[in-house]
């Protein structure tokens, strides 16, 4: 059967739905049947799923003629997806066309929700087609004889590439790929991205240096295949790969939720709730709607908040998000898609891919930081090509409806961010390493050409790899001593590998890259499972304090062996469970984006609902000192109570702030002995002291200065405290310290001084180990964002400095100064004590 004739059984399938094949899917099908690599790029709930499995499925239907009849066996495709959630929705696409056209064809799920009985069937008679996640697949690679299972491999797709390119789950995905090419020359590498900014990287990234089959490859598949024609056809066609772009501009409406009274001087946190009566009727007018969060405690207290002013939403409205128990998460996913909730209240969890067709609205709480992520939210409203998206934006202060208006403007102008790779991830090499020898064990020499052809692995030098092979054997230079960091051992041949059953156990265990606090699972005394919560929480808890998780008021019974045993409570709190990274920072096209809406701000245009409804807050900025401009960099200085206030407006983020106002306190400290406090939010930074500061000094002396920027920072933000809690992931990662059993995890407080130990060890006696230096690395591109930073410093060296002396704090500067007094008041102190500021700045 030719090409066409297959594409037209796919064409007629559709017909049978009355849909109409994009013309970016029959691209897609074509480029697959000619045996290219690829990327597609497609918007969400443009049917990106049918635009690959439909030409795998071609694929077996043209090699196998008799495919109605007889069916051959063995895995041909693998799915990858970031989110177990989406798992279930791809599998009834990919089963619905295999079944109605009569191929025979299984799918399977594996990820960390699949019972052990499934696995064990799975291991019998792998499915044809198998959905999982990154850390399933590296667990399939620890498996013994896995060259077995992945050699009938013909595709490989990689969903929602973009969520994991710019994390280690990418590396992570990089280097099983670089396994399943040698492996299957023949296979096809796919991924599917929304859109980025950069996504020519992201393809490279995805396929690696060198996509082309080796010929050490082709003897390998010859030897393993029927056709020696059939691998040597496929070993011409795959020298090239092919970015494939939908093209489909999916409308997408922002409806800003506008308080009828503005406050003048706005605080984090405080608006929101006070909106919540404005979202009941979009509730009500549509059949389902998703509230999205930005945190799992912020998705806790929106849920507890609706059902306690309006309890007739009882039983139609539910929570999700990745701390609830698995069924609990289930039934939501399964309610949506039959529209029995009329509401559902979500973080990240439910950002990607899933397919939910009824739901008409989305709900954003709070700005969402990203416009990427911003996109994706609103891609799940009216999840059908054609149909425009509607998205609602909740601002949480007022300011950030600035950001609302902002956001408006990107997606009318496509603006996108980059997702930036990580380069020579250490840890996760080495983790991978010792999962090759926890299976059927490798040779590095065959090894290290794939390691090379890999994005993040490119720069590797032979000296480093052979750090690396040394450390899984003796456990690096100054750890030769203890035999638990001889983990691989190495036969005469020169194959490395592990015999010891505790070490296999223990490795697969702790394979994964994401590395969050010690969970404690949260069960009622009675028996029953409700979810888990980080142990930092309830570890400041005692028993018969009372929390809010998952939608319930629970009491704390006992805590024992990593289990908080709890009871239903009928008492009020405000105790509701919080989660470590609940703040994030704006991206650097989101801080533009922003700059460039205060410059329309500057010139009074005031051209969107959102900035006229802040003309009260802009009227009071401008009487106290100005809104700055794109060429502008504001200062502002004033005197209270407190001490003498110095504020800083970059526009650039919280995490480039945090960077920025250490490096300039350390500068200033260098011209005059003075002591600092810091704070910063997303839009500048404050400099608190006891006495006041001579600004010019200041800009005379150029503190702004990107030179001698990496010396400085390291000197003012104590970089080896960051770069001690950032080694905390990375000895994890790289399984220097084990993280314990399912029923006995290892509490966070002994993970980190384990780790501490180890870090002062390298500091002291071993300088040059590869993973004490990736951790400063890491924290000074990642955490500190170096390089935004520099170019953040730049600009501000060519802009118009503009110091104004206020008599008060002004509207911008009073969120920053509310912030760092939410550090050391409860809320009801906090909010009484804002009141009071507040009053007193309005006379």
């Amino acid at each position: 059967m030719n090409q066409t004739d297959l594409i037209h059984i796919a064409e007629n399938w559709f017909k049978s739905k009355n849909w109409k094949a994009f013309p970016f899917q029959k691209k897609t099908w074509k480029a697959f049947l000619d045996g290219k690599h690829g990327l597609l790029n497609a918007p969400t709930g443009s049917g990106k799923t049918y635009a690959l499995w439909i030409p795998i499925v071609l694929q077996y239907i043209q090699e196998n003629p008799e495919y109605k009849t007889k069916h051959v066996k063995g895995l041909k495709a693998i799915w990858i997806t970031p989110l177990r959630a989406l798992s279930v929705e791809i599998k009834q696409a990919a089963q619905r066309f295999a079944d109605e056209l009569e191929t025979g064809l299984t799918v399977g799920i594996r990820t960390g929700d699949t019972t052990q009985s499934e696995r064990a069937k799975q291991k019998r008679n792998m499915p044809d087609l198998l959905i999982t996640t990154p850390e399933s697949l590296m667990l399939l690679l620890a498996s013994k004889g896995y060259e077995k299972t992945f050699k009938t491999l013909t595709a490989v797709v990689v969903d929602e590439w973009h969520e994991l390119l710019g994390s280690k789950r990418g590396v992570q995905m990089e280097l099983g790929l670089s396994r399943l090419k040698t492996i299957s020359p023949l296979v096809r590498i796919w991924g599917i991205s929304a859109t980025i900014g950069n996504l020519e990287q992201a393809q490279e990234v995805l396929l690696g240096k060198n996509t082309a089959v080796s010929s050490s490859a082709v003897e390998r598949s010859i030897k393993n295949s029927d056709s020696k024609k059939k691998v040597s056809t496929a070993v011409d066609q795959t020298k090239e790969s092919v970015l494939i772009k939908a093209n489909l501009k999916k409308k997408i409406v922002v409806k800003s939720i506008i308080p009828k009274k503005m406050e003048t001087f706005p605080w984090r946190g405080h608006l929101g709730l006070h909106l919540l009566d404005d979202i009941i009727p979009i509730i009500k007018d549509s059949k389902t709607t998703l509230i999205f969060t930005n945190t799992r405690s912020q998705c806790e207290i929106w849920f507890q908040k609706i059902l306690e002013k309006y309890p007739e939403f009882a039983g139609e409205i539910a929570m999700h998000h990745g701390s609830i128990h698995k069924e609990t998460r289930i039934w939501v996913e399964e309610a949506i898609r039959n529209e029995s909730l009329k509401a559902v209240v979500a973080t990240s969890s439910l950002d990607l891919g899933v397919d939910f067709a009824p739901v008409e609205t989305i709900i954003q709480i709070g700005g969402p930081k990203g416009i990427a992520k911003f996109l994706q939210r609103a891609g799940r409203s009216n999840h059908r090509p054609g149909e425009p998206s509607v998205i609602h934006f909740l601002p949480t202060h007022a300011m950030e409806l600035i950001e609302a208006s902002a956001l408006k403007k990107a997606v009318k102008g496509d603006v996108m961010e980059d997702r930036i790779p990580y380069l020579l991830s250490f840890d996760v090499l080495i983790q991978y390493l010792v999962t090759l020898a926890v299976s059927d064990g490798f040779y590095p020499k065959e090894l290290y050409p794939e390691i090379k052809n890999t994005f993040c692995f490119q720069g590797i030098t032979e000296e480093q790899w052979q750090w690396c092979l040394n450390f899984i054997t003796m456990g690096s230079q100054s750890l030769q001593a203890y035999d638990e960091y001889k983990r691989v051992l190495v036969d005469d041949k020169g194959r490395f590998y592990v015999d010891s059953r505790q070490t296999a156990m223990m490795h697969r265990l702790s394979i994964g890259t994401i590395v969050s606090d010690a969970m404690v699972q949260v069960k009622y005394v009675t028996g029953g499972f409700i979810g888990t919560i980080e142990e930092f929480f309830i570890g400041k808890m005692k028993p018969g304090d009372v929390f809010v998780f998952a939608g319930r008021t629970l009491e704390l019974v006992r805590v024992r062996n990593m289990v908080a045993q709890v009871r239903r409570s009928s008492k009020r709190t405000r105790n509701v469970v919080s989660f470590m990274g609940g703040r994030m920072a704006l991206s650097s096209q989101m801080s533009e984006i922003l700059r460039n809406e205060l410059q329309s701000e500057a010139e009074h245009k005031r051209d969107t609902p959102e900035l006229k409804a802040l003309s009260p807050i802009f009227d009071r900025q401008e009487k106290e000192s100005i809104v700055p401009g794109t060429n502008e960099f504001l200062i502002e200085t004033f005197k209270t109570r407190e001490g003498y206030h110095h504020v800083f407006y970059p526009f650039e983020g919280r995490f480039v702030h945090m960077a920025m106002s250490g490096l300039l306190a350390y500068r200033i400290s260098l011209l005059s002995p003075i002591t600092f406090s810091l704070a910063y939010n997303d839009y500048g930074f404050e400099l608190l002291s006891d006495q006041p500061l001579d600004i010019q000094n200041v800009l005379d002396n150029t503190l702004f200065s990107s030179d001698y920027l990496f010396t400085d920072l390291q000197k003012s933000l104590n970089s080896t405290e960051l770069a001690r809690r950032k080694f905390r992931d990375i000895a994890v990662i790289s399984g220097m310290v084990f993280t314990g059993y399912p029923s006995k995890q290892i509490k966070t407080k002994h993970l980190q001084s384990n780790s501490q130990l180890l870090f002062d060890v390298f500091r002291d006696y071993e300088a040059d180990n590869l993973l004490y230096q990736q951790a400063f690395r890491e924290t000074f591109e990642h955490e500190m964002e170096e390089g935004r930073l520099r170019l953040a410093l730049d600009r501000i060296a060519s802009q118009e400095v503009v110091w104004k002396q206020c008599e008060e704090a002004t509207p911008f500067s009073f969120p920053i100064i509310t912030d760092r007094l939410r550090e050391k008041l409860s809320s009801e102190k906090l909010k009484d004590r804002i009141k009071r500021m507040t009053l007193k700045l309005m006379k």
